[in-house]
């Protein structure tokens, strides 16, 4: 079952290209729909769609961009992508009406042949973001991305000073400033009428999207997400500690393994890392203590190692207004799992309670244990209790044999039961 998932997955990941690829009848337009975050899922999508590309069967490539930014990563791989299908066919930018090429997604746009734009669009900001370094290491990634992003627009014959300014002012231009000052090479206001003034009417298109394995990369990509996958996980095994069985473990196992991979994949921050082993390690403490701070307590720490996960080098904003590498959703999502954890943490609270009060050494250990009458029982008799036999005897009233019986007491090595009701 795993090798054919596996199989499954590596077909669904390589569709998008094949099918373009397997194109011999004419040459069409290859559209790679950008509405999504430049993460290791985005950078899948352009190396499926591109790398291998039918050339003789390929008019232009069009991407179709609505997208916040992402990661810088996400830059250096996308970008030389491009450059390399530009030798043999162009590449071009549509950012649709009302439609963001910020961030990352302005660097990638000033990659390709030409930028048209939609109205009530725009493109940039392109600040790099050096999430929790210092000012002299942001004033080192920043000045190495307007060095980029100016070679860019040179390459393109495009202006080169508000191109800088995208980076160094964290400026971002609207479709018709942008237009008018040679940013881009202008607005169409729908994608219909920009394929039309690129002369590609004529061409049918196929359209890229993400993927089942690209969007897995996305997921994974997120850092509030992997830090939440590991403090599920953490709780999962805590609960599973409790109640004995393996399908939680296993579960909050493949949540901590889907986790560290995501981990591996951002490149999290040591930090966030660190408070989330702490956080974990206090969670399960909360087996010893029984009282519910424990496990709060590592919840929190452990969220708040999450909300620091985040790459250090990033180009998005979840928000135009915002450089905060985390979203309100995120934060929302953190306030939500807390309180699901003051519930998780009563609900163990009360079989906590029940486990002090159980005795588990000896002939005490039994009570309280069901078990199945071999004989009648009223002063004297035998009761099995998981294949092995005790002498028992009835607390009032003669017992069927056969009949379930409940260990409410002992005398002596003697079990005291009654019929179960």
């Amino acid at each position: 079952m795993v090798l054919i998932g596996f199989i499954a997955i590596v077909l669904l990941s390589g569709t998008g290209a094949f099918h373009h690829a397997s194109s011999t009848a004419g040459k069409d337009v290859l559209v790679i729909n950008l509405d999504y975050q430049i993460d290791p899922g985005a950078t899948e999508m352009f190396e499926q769609a591109l790398n291998g590309l039918n050339y003789n069967a390929t008019e232009a490539v069009v991407i179709e961009m609505n997208t916040p930014g992402g990661l810088v990563s996400g830059i250096k791989d996308i970008v030389p992508i491009i450059n390399a299908t530009e030798t043999h066919v162009p590449v071009y930018t549509y950012i649709v009406q009302d439609g963001w090429g910020a961030s990352a997604g302005s660097y990638i746009a000033m990659a390709t042949d030409k930028i048209y734009m939609g109205p009530g669009s725009f493109i940039g900001p392109s600040t790099p973001i050096v999430v929790g370094g210092s000012a002299v290491e942001q004033q080192h990634v920043t000045g190495a991305m307007e060095g980029y992003m100016m070679s860019l627009a040179q390459a393109h014959g495009r202006n080169v000073t508000a191109a800088v300014i995208m980076v160094l002012n964290n400026t971002a231009y609207p479709a018709l400033n942008a237009t008018k000052i040679g940013l881009v090479n202008g607005m169409a206001d729908n994608f219909t009428d920009f394929i039309s003034a690129m002369n590609l009417s004529a061409y049918p298109e196929v359209t890229v999207n993400e993927n089942f394995y690209d969007q897995f990369l996305s997921a994974l990509s997120n850092s509030f997400v992997d830090g939440l996958l590991l403090t599920i996980g953490t709780l999962a095994i805590l609960l599973d500690i409790y109640h004995g069985t393996v399908i939680i473990s296993v579960v909050g196992l493949l949540c901590i393994g889907l986790g560290l991979i995501g981990l591996e994949i951002i490149g999290a921050q040591p930090l966030g890392i660190f408070l989330i082993i702490i956080g974990a390690a206090i969670m399960l403490l909360e087996f010893k203590t029984g009282h519910g701070i424990a496990l709060v307590s590592g919840m929190i720490t452990a969220l708040v190692g999450a909300f620091l996960l985040s790459p250090k080098y990033i180009s998005y904003a979840p928000s135009a207004a915002s450089s905060a590498p985390n979203s309100t959703s995120d934060i929302i999502a953190a306030v939500i799992f807390v309180i699901v954890g003051l519930f998780v943490a009563f609900y163990l609270m009360q079989i906590s309670k029940g486990f002090k009060s159980r005795k588990y050494a000896g002939v005490d250990s039994l009570i309280g244990v069901e078990g199945v009458a071999k004989t009648e029982i009223s002063t004297k008799g035998w009761i099995s209790i998981e294949g092995q036999q005790w002498q028992a005897r009835s607390d009032g009233g003669i017992i069927e044999q056969s009949a379930k019986v409940v260990v409410v007491s002992r005398d002596g090595l003697t079990l005291i039961v009654k019929k179960k009701e």
